[in-house]
């Protein structure tokens, strides 16, 4: 199996930003602490503190699902609920 990447950039609510940037810690560590992490970055726009750059790295598509389903049943996923994502994934 090849590797998925996935990357674009999430829009936050200026109403939660503060939250979702402290619950954005988190969120690192625990998904490069996953099997199967290659590289995952999620990085604040410095033109616009609403945008984060978002690029992340799997070794296949079984340990890419994985993520996705820790991070909905996650902290993260609730705090981030109401953020916009503008994604592209490569298989």
């Amino acid at each position: 199996m090849s590797k998925v990447i996935l990357k674009g950039f999430i829009l936050v609510p200026q109403s939660e930003l503060e939250l979702v940037k402290k619950e954005l810690i988190t969120h690192k560590n625990l998904t490069l602490k996953e099997e199967g992490c290659i590289t995952f970055s999620v990085t604040e726009n410095i033109h616009n503190p609403l945008s984060f750059e978002v690029y992340e790295e799997f070794v296949d598509k079984v340990a890419f699902e994985e993520h996705q389903k820790r991070v909905k049943a996650s902290k993260w996923g609730k705090v981030t609920a109401n953020v916009t994502r503008h994604y592209e994934i490569i298989e």
